[in-house]
């Protein structure tokens, strides 16, 4: 396995659009730190940024990279490897080339501003961790979904479903349900509904680190409440693990099945 993840994390970090994700975070965290004296909303707007772009990404490079290697992945098929270390070195190498292009390119320009010593270097960490997962956790749905569609462009499509419903559609349907029901008690609802969406949680998360709950109203008080102890942001961070860790049991058990 471990062949086949220097294989595709090499094969991706030769790749022009790995140096284009790397670039663009790296002017924006540029832009940010120059133009924002209070670094607590550089964090802020980079969070809305990542939330939204990095799922969206690593969907499309994962649908993307499988399908262009298919034809390799075929013929290691042939060879005597097992199927579980194909598909986990390809996913690995794919969501490993991403997060460190993320994580290079957001954390060079706090290197060069100095503020790897200053209390915003904590809130900056959760950020960058939670774009990790959100890269691996959507790196794995998508290689499950072209794993799923011979067809590249239901394929696609799926992918990209996927994404807008995780990014625009859920929190509607989930606000919509809030007003829709707001006489009866919502807590648990409330709680529920946001771990079955690693976007939602990750963006709770990194909103009460930086201790702005408030902006949330009335969940905000639940989120605090539960998410704002340390037992919160544990049991919050083993969710986000199990989150990657279920596309992954997924892909390898689809992988032993599947008829190629």
């Amino acid at each position: 396995m471990l062949k086949i993840l220097k294989y595709s994390f090499y094969d991706l970090m030769r790749s022009r659009w790995s140096y284009v994700y790397f670039l663009f975070y790296l002017l924006l965290g540029l832009v940010l730190l120059f133009l924002n004296q209070d670094l607590s909303k550089a964090v802020i707007t980079l969070m809305n940024i990542i939330i939204i772009l990095v799922p969206l990404i690593a969907t499309i490079f994962g649908v993307m990279y499988f399908y262009n290697s298919r034809e390799f992945t075929e013929l290691l098929l042939a060879q005597p490897l097992k199927r579980s270390s194909i598909f986990l070195g390809q996913f690995f190498g794919v969501a490993g080339s991403l997060t460190l292009s993320l994580v290079l390119g957001l954390g060079l320009p706090f290197i060069m501003y100095g503020l790897v010593k200053s209390d915003v270097i904590l809130n900056f960490s959760l950020l960058i961790l939670t774009g990790a997962f959100l890269t691996f956790i959507f790196t794995g749905l998508a290689f499950n979904i072209a794993l799923s569609n011979e067809n590249r462009i239901k394929g696609f499509g799926y992918a990209v479903l996927l994404w807008l419903f995780m990014a625009v559609i859920y929190d509607g349907l989930f606000l919509l349900s809030l007003i829709v029901f707001e006489e009866y008690p919502l807590d648990s609802f409330s709680l529920a509904a946001t771990v079955l969406n690693p976007i939602d949680l990750s963006r709770i998360l990194i909103l009460l680190k930086l201790d702005i709950s408030a902006l949330l109203g009335y969940t905000g008080a639940v989120f605090k409440k539960f998410l704002g102890t340390q037992l919160g942001f544990l049991i919050s961070g083993g969710v986000l693990l199990l989150w990657t860790l279920l596309p992954i049991w997924r892909l390898t058990a689809k992988a032993r099945k599947k008829d190629f």
